[in-house]
């Protein structure tokens, strides 16, 4: 009756044992039509796979309880005062507690009698407890307090994510400034015990967070110089009721006096005290950072991490080996980009050209900044014509375009996507690191829009939370390899669409594509075969136009998320896989749509369940069928 996810590839043999199932908006291939009269085993098929929907949609609503914080992101004002117990004992307690939710599944229902898009449920449903057991040894490897840690998460989630619409969100508000303490202090707690074990994040990561700290805590309230970033937010929000006539001057000031109170004696305490303990160790750290085979248990714990990037289980060297191999093949088709420029000289010295000349960057200034932003929304503009062509689903949140706010942003860093919430009241949204104009080159931008953007991350994760028929937990649920493969796989897409008409911005392209797969060496490299940082730095360079101060940046950031960085590649190879598949096996009758629409329409999912998913999609065009 039960499916190890282990071996849910077994379902790939099963796909043609039950009907299809009605994809939620599909307007892509038309699902059968239903006759009237069904049999009772159909009909007791539904029933269960319907009852296991319900049963999950309620066991989703309890998970939720656990995260103030995650319903918050979602627009659901429910416990708006509260924030996420974030200790050791709470992640004990949620782990028991999804021991039992898949133990009760497993014991009141039948998975035999659930169609194809339940089986989908339970597997992930399964999954989800699989990735948390065997994580479970390695609660204190993960670093907290580095780039972007909770010092820096917690005032970006009140800034972006808690909304003030009436004078009882803004004593929320006021309530969570006054929980931080707590939530910091636990996080500190974390901390000190992963140090007791032995693991320490490498000392440019204490760095990163001491700057961070500075930027969150200078300024009104805390300093004479400027305004801090939670306190001019503050400001804004409190001055929005009074403009929208909802609380009048005098009330306004008692909640900016609470407000400056809890930012006082809470907020401000609970930064001293980490920081504090960041001077302190620093220290202790290692200097020359080193991939976490240092670490206790490290080769294990790499594992682990490759298992839960890619939802794969593929060893470091076999991840390496497709690296290697897809470095060459990228290498290849720059040097055909290279001679249709007539640039004269080797690939190396046309790094160097693309990576340093004037042209292919815009001045480091708010007009430049700005122009940067509108060549995005134009990329962005002229795919979502041509958007219908190739996808039936689309989706219906709007997007916005943005620099990262000041107080995290970082010279060189990334690009990265925020989603809006699922009622569309709060857009998707694209940011960029502009505070080094020469670490963001103008022909990567065309790409960089389309991963982030549409048909990337927005398309994907807006699509998820706008699908309707399926249970709550699957439009929320994120699997790295799936959603990153899919951003990168949509930068390649983009070729098949007609764009990319620049050559540069098609060798753009390409530098997007070589980034990721040579991350799939440098990842294991340090992770797993002890490589330096500076070792993997000139790998990058020599390999890459991108910008050392940017290639710098990545290389810190993988040393200190192992295995994240291999998702995007080994998910793009998974997504382009399956459709060369389809291809193969429908001929004529492969329709992009079609494919898109399967792959987007059932929600982030590990890579075993989507394949599953789209070996059932292939069957059911081969006998008329739809998307699932």
């Amino acid at each position: 009756m039960k499916k190890s996810l282990l071996s849910i590839a077994v379902l790939v043999a099963l796909t043609a044992c039950s009907d299809p199932d009605v994809p939620a908006q599909s307007a892509a291939v038309p699902a059968p039509a239903t006759t009237v009269e069904t049999s009772q085993a159909d009909a007791m098929q539904l029933s269960e796979s319907q009852r296991l929907t319900n049963w999950l949609d309620a066991e989703f609503e309890e998970e939720l309880s656990f995260s103030p914080q995650w319903r918050t992101r979602l627009g659901d004002k429910t416990d708006y005062d509260r924030l996420d117990d974030v200790s050791e004992a709470a992640m004990t307690r949620i782990l028991e507690w999804r021991r039992d939710s898949v133990a009760e599944m497993r014991a009141n229902f039948d998975y035999d009698a659930l169609d194809e898009d339940a089986k989908t449920s339970w597997d992930t449903w399964e999954y989800s407890l699989e990735r948390i057991e065997r994580s479970e040894p390695f609660r204190r490897h993960g670093y907290i307090f580095g780039r972007g840690g909770p010092h820096a998460s917690l005032p970006n989630f009140l800034i972006n994510f808690h909304r003030v619409d009436q004078p009882s969100d803004m004593d929320a508000y006021i309530s969570r400034l006054t929980l931080l303490d707590e939530v910091m202090g636990q996080y500190l707690q974390r901390s000190l015990r992963a140090v007791e074990a032995g693991i320490r994040q490498p000392r440019f990561a204490y760095d990163y967070a001491i700057a961070e700290i500075d930027r969150v805590t200078r300024g009104e309230p805390f300093t004479e110089d400027g305004i801090s970033p939670l306190w001019n937010d503050i400001e804004n929000k409190v001055n929005s009721l009074v403009e929208n006539d909802l609380i009048d001057q005098a009330e306004a000031q008692d909640m900016l006096n609470r407000a400056q109170e809890a930012l006082m004696q809470q907020v401000k305490p609970a930064y001293d005290e980490v920081l504090a303990w960041l001077n302190n160790d620093r220290g202790n750290a290692s200097e020359e950072p080193l991939g976490v085979w240092a670490l206790p248990d490290g080769a294990a714990y790499y594992n682990n991490r490759l298992f839960l990037m890619t939802t794969l289980d593929m060893t470091a060297d076999e991840i390496h080996e497709i690296g290697l191999s897809e470095v060459a093949r990228i290498r290849a088709e720059m040097e055909v980009i290279k001679d249709t420029v007539e640039f004269d000289g080797t690939l190396a010295e046309f790094f160097v050209f693309m990576r340093e000349d004037p042209q292919f960057y815009f001045p480091n200034t708010d007009e430049g900044r700005q122009a940067y932003l509108d060549l995005a929304n134009e990329f962005l503009d002229g795919m979502n014509e041509k958007l219908p062509e190739y996808f039936g689903i689309l989706p219906k949140a709007g997007l916005v375009v943005r620099r990262v706010e000041s107080f995290r942003e970082q010279d060189g860093a990334a690009q990265h996507y925020m989603s809006g919430t699922p009622d569309g009241s709060r857009p998707g949204v694209f940011y960029a690191h502009l505070s080094d104009m020469r670490a963001m080159p103008r022909y990567q931008l065309e790409n960089i829009s389309y991963h982030e953007g549409n048909p990337g991350h927005h398309m994907q994760i807006s699509i998820q939370q706008e699908l309707t028929g399926i249970p709550r937990f699957r439009t929320q649920y994120g699997y790295t390899a799936f959603s990153e493969g899919w951003g990168l796989y949509t930068e390649a897409l983009g070729k098949d669409m007609g764009f990319y008409t620049d050559p540069y911005s098609d060798f753009g392209r390409l530098a997007g594509e070589i980034w990721r797969a040579i991350r799939l060496v440098v990842d294991t490299g340090m992770h797993s075969k002890q490589w330096s940082e500076e070792q993997a730095v000139q790998y990058f360079l020599e390999n890459s136009p991108q910008p050392e101060s940017a290639v710098r940046s990545e290389i810190q950031r993988y040393l200190t998320g192992a295995g994240q960085a291999t998702a995007y590649k080994i998910g793009m190879l998974k997504i382009q896989e399956l459709r060369a598949t389809a291809m193969t096996e429908l001929g004529d009758d492969f329709d992009y749509r079609g494919f898109h629409d399967t792959v987007l329409g059932g929600g982030s999912l590990p890579m075993p369940v989507l394949e599953a998913r789209v070996m059932r999609w292939i069957d059911r065009v081969k006998t008329g069928g739809g998307a699932e």
